[in-house]
């Protein structure tokens, strides 16, 4: 007889289907059908079915209505005899020669009862102070052309409206914007027509839309351009994004950009993910150029392929995209460059500069979710010490709270989070806790009650305090978008409202898209009410970026403004490299996710977010060991390099997987600590130009064809190549090397030709990676247990020579946390290395302030690749000091030989002016 418990199969699995059903949404894998695609989204569906040059009321320049404003800015009005009320244009001109191009509706007749979102606090506060004045518009049968610079036009076609971009010279354009006749703005309605009905359904949700539809739709072509980049956040293996649609386009949906709680997303999907940065770069051989769209409603992109519009003859070197937006306003800016970095640089004049991090967070951090307690934090410290990996920072998930209250402790398990937090700093280290946005709808938590009685939570479309749920349970959001609440958010961090937290402590905030497990599409309902009447949909890509402002204010208010935040962020917009750090979010341990990791940071890295990784190992799942191992290798060039992990997972610090691996993965972070000093050279670079970290080779090669849509490598600013492993038991990998210098092996000094895709066989203990011939890297080669632990320790220089003998580098050195930078406190030297003398320059400007660094760090080693003399002796001036030149190895790692030119002990500061000459 079968037993009894048999006959309950069907009901326990009818109940295990219930459970999984109600279970968080990190519980489950991702799932399509939660979200909406194109044609689920009336806005995108609309604006997809029209043809070119097929709108029933298209735009116009109102005659006589151009003219040039006091501010030096151009003015139009668009209109057509269909429309309820004007368009009102406005073209103003940044230097060096970016436009700037809003359109908005004109309140002052029929006006509506709201306005639209204009989004703050994202371009920079003196934007308007450094607008050009732009000459009289020239017109002549129905075009009016515009001086923008020296070398580029704006033209203005009134009747429909476009507007180009085009050199002046040869007027070639560059940039379009609305040359295939798709601009549709649709005008808000002062009252509903009865015959219309605004709400929308999907799933069982209802947005009850009581604005109306607001939609904004056009289309950007992108000329000379052979790709586009761009567009974070979503999951791919192509650099260049690929064209959503028209010929050979298989799967059409567009990319989308509205930041949601995905997990386990898809490594290779148009599906837009945590983040939204609406800026896109075209690049060709015959420049670059940009496009920038400031509005945080969702956003759905088609990059179009050639013959799209069924043109006869598609035209070579242009490519055409297509902009819509569900709600706010066009304030777009185009950018022109003769190379990638300008049009770089020119997103950053408007968005900001990267925020300058302090030291240790730019070497290794280990975390997982979660480390269950003290005695759990204290084995895993210990651990990396017995085993002689050096890290910085340990991190604590949600658990470590009184039962998902933020800024509050576990006592159970931390009862004494002030001690532990102090034993770690001692060794040099910090520790991170998390504070998502949700907050605990529980009358006895403080932090609940005083944002109830302030009316400090985001309200339902009814007026309500909104009520979802979250990892708490059932949970409020902070309105964020009111700087009132941000300030007082800030003050949350206070060592007296943040009981348990020390000075070393710093913050992650997760959820912050905002996650909402029962939400449409797991987050915050549309139609939700923000400070200043402002719905959810107008701004739900910038929620998370107020947050991360908040923090970031709130943890330089805890230092009196002296001590630099670290702060890491899910979310993110346009801007957030103000306030810290990001990360590609809930990734998996498989080998794909390792190889779409590389696009999706070098894709953040374009679009102003250099501080940017992946979780290394991958956050869901288990990865094979070797998985893992090449994952730590790889991750060891992320800017931000951590591993994490789902707490579902197995155990895997970096000492779990026998002798062998430990022994590589120690090699991996071994290497990310030597390069430290010029990884914090890079950050120092990025927080002056906002030029990326880890970049495509393309960002160094812009004329080299074979790097454009090369994901599989990349560059560590422009000295560093690497390349990872991506396959499982793989044997060989092809490397190009690009530009027509020498590359050196970073192991070896191996020297291999540039210009040229090298087959090499794949080693088990490194993946291959190569020092630019030209090229000076600092380094630091004497490991810790920290990075704070290395801060007195000397310096070695790496000279690859190029095809004249020749190198340079730089080193940035300040107190490594401190604002004092701004104020002239660092060490900012340039090395050159010509006719066989190496020479340190100070490149540190007087002007900046009247603060001083200085330091007694000496430089120990000299390594020179590539040099031909057989060269005995160098001389040290001023002093005539003699020192010898012998064989050594390029790496101090166990078992190298000795291969290159090493002037040992030359023992001269970092600080000072000094030549050494090859006798």
């Amino acid at each position: 007889m079968d037993p009894p418990p048999r006959r309950l199969a069907a009901p326990l699995l009818l109940l295990l289907l219930l459970l999984l059903a109600a279970a968080p949404p990190a519980a489950r894998a991702w799932k399509r059908d939660e979200f909406r695609n194109c044609n689920q989204t009336p806005f995108c569906k609309r604006a997809r079915t029209r043809a070119p040059h097929s709108l029933d009321a298209p735009l116009s320049v109102s005659a006589g209505s151009l003219s040039v404003s006091p501010d030096g800015s151009v003015s139009a009005e668009l209109s057509h005899p269909s429309r309820p009320r004007p368009l009102v244009l406005r073209l103003s001109a940044l230097p060096p020669h970016a436009l700037r191009l809003q359109i908005d509706e004109d309140y002052s007749t029929a006006a509506p009862p709201h306005r639209r979102f204009q989004v703050p606090d994202v371009l920079l506060p003196d934007i308007e102070a450094r607008t050009l004045h732009l000459p009289k518009p020239k017109t002549a049968g129905g075009v009016s052309t515009v001086a923008l610079s020296s070398d580029l036009d704006v033209v203005v076609k009134h009747d429909p409206f476009e507007l180009t971009v085009r050199r002046a010279g040869s007027g070639d354009p560059v940039l379009s914007f609305n040359s295939h006749g798709l601009f549709d703005f649709e005008p808000l309605q002062v009252s509903k027509p009865e015959e219309e009905t605004w709400e929308e359904h999907f799933r069982s949700h209802t947005d009850k839309r009581p604005r109306g539809p607001q939609s904004i739709t056009f289309d950007v072509s992108f000329y000379g351009a052979d790709f586009v980049y761009g567009l974070p956040e979503h999951g791919s293996t192509s650099l260049a994004l690929r064209s959503t649609r028209g010929p050979g386009v298989e799967e059409s949906e567009p990319y989308r950009l509205f930041n949601l709680d995905v997990f386990e997303y898809l490594h290779e999907s148009p599906f837009g993910l945590y983040g939204s940065i609406p800026f896109m770069i075209g690049h060709g051989a015959q420049g670059s150029s940009g496009f920038f769209w400031l509005n945080a409603a969702e956003m759905q992109i088609d990059v179009l392929a050639p013959g799209w519009d069924e043109a006869a003859t598609p035209e070579h070197g242009r490519i055409d995209t297509l902009w819509m937006a569900e709600a706010g306003v066009v304030d777009a800016f185009f950018f022109v460059g003769s190379e990638p970095k300008d049009v770089v640089k020119q997103y950053i004049s408007v968005t900001g500069t990267p925020a300058m991090p302090q030291q240790f967070a730019t070497a290794y951090h280990q975390c997982r979710w979660n480390y269950r307690d003290e005695a759990d934090v204290d084995g895993v410290d210990a651990g990396f010490d017995e085993h002689d990996i050096p890290y910085d920072v340990l991190w604590l998930d949600i658990e470590h709270t009184d039962g998902k209250r933020y800024f509050t402790w576990d006592h159970s398990a931390f009862p004494n989070p002030e001690v532990m937090q102090r034993k770690i700093a001692d060794k040099g280290r910090k520790m991170v806790t998390i504070v998502d946005p949700h907050i605990k709808r529980d009358s006895a938590f403080h932090l609940h009650q005083e944002a109830t009685d302030k009316g400090y939570y985001v309200k339902d479309a009814n007026g309500n305090d909104y009520d979802g749920w979250c990892w708490p349970g059932s949970s409020s959001y902070p309105d964020m978008l009111n700087p009132e609440i941000r300030e007082w958010w800030a003050d949350k961090f206070s060592y007296e409202n943040y009981k348990g937290s020390t000075p070393t402590l710093y913050i992650w905030n997760d959820m912050n898209e905002p996650s909402v497990f029962n939400g449409p599409e797991v987050t915050m309902p549309r139609d939700a009410l923000h400070y200043g009447d402002v719905e959810h949909r107008e701004l739900h890509n910038a929620y998370g970026y107020y947050f991360h402002m908040a923090t970031a204010d709130g943890l330089l208010k805890r230092g009196e403004g002296k001590d630099r935040p670290f702060v890491l962020s899910r979310a993110f917009f346009a801007g957030s490299q103000w306030y810290g750090a990001v990360w590609t979010g809930d990734n998996s341990a498989d080998w794909d996710h390792l190889k779409s990791s590389i696009p999706m940071v070098l894709t953040l890295g374009l679009t102003g977010l250099p501080f940017s990784g992946a979780d290394v190992g991958g956050f869901f799942g288990n990865p094979e060991p070797d998985l893992l191992v090449r994952w730590y290798q790889v991750g060891a060039f992320y800017p931000f390099f951590r591993g994490h992990a789902h707490h579902d997972t197995k155990r895997r610090e970096p000492w779990l997987f026998g002798e062998r691996r430990t022994a590589i993965i120690r090699e991996a972070i071994h290497v990310r600590y030597s390069l430290l000093p010029y990884f914090y050279t890079l950050f120092r670079e990025a927080s002056v130009t906002g030029i990326p970290v880890m970049r495509p080779l393309w960002l160094e090669f812009p004329d080299d064809k074979e790097t454009y849509n090369n994901g599989e490598a990349f560059m560590v600013g422009p000295s560093i190549l690497a390349q990872g492993i991506y396959e499982e038991g793989q044997k060989s990998v092809s490397v190009y090397l690009p530009g027509k210098e020498s590359w050196y092996d970073l192991r070896n000094g191996s020297p291999y030709k540039g210009s040229v895709s090298h087959k090499l066989p794949v080693l088990e203990d490194s993946i291959p990676s190569f020092q630019r011939g030209g090229t000076i890297v600092p380094r630091k080669d004497r490991f810790r247990r920290s990075s704070t632990q290395m801060v007195n320790d000397p310096y070695t220089l790496v000279i690859a020579l190029n095809s004249s003998n020749a190198a340079e580098g730089e080193l940035y050195v300040d107190d490594g946390k401190s604002y004092d930078y701004q104020q002239g406190a660092f060490i900012h030297r340039r090395f050159v290395f010509a006719d066989n003398k190496l020479t340190s320059v100070n490149i540190a400007p007087d002007s900046l302030g009247q603060k001083k660094f200085t330091s007694e760090c000496v430089i120990e080693r000299i390594i020179i690749l590539g040099l031909r003399s057989g060269a005995k002796k160098a001389i040290i001036e001023p002093g005539n000091q003699e020192v010898e030149i012998e064989s050594g190895p390029v790496s101090l790692r166990s078992g190298s030989s000795p291969v290159a030119p090493t002037i040992r002990r030359p023992n001269v500061r970092i600080a000072d002016d000094w030549t050494i000459r090859i006798a």
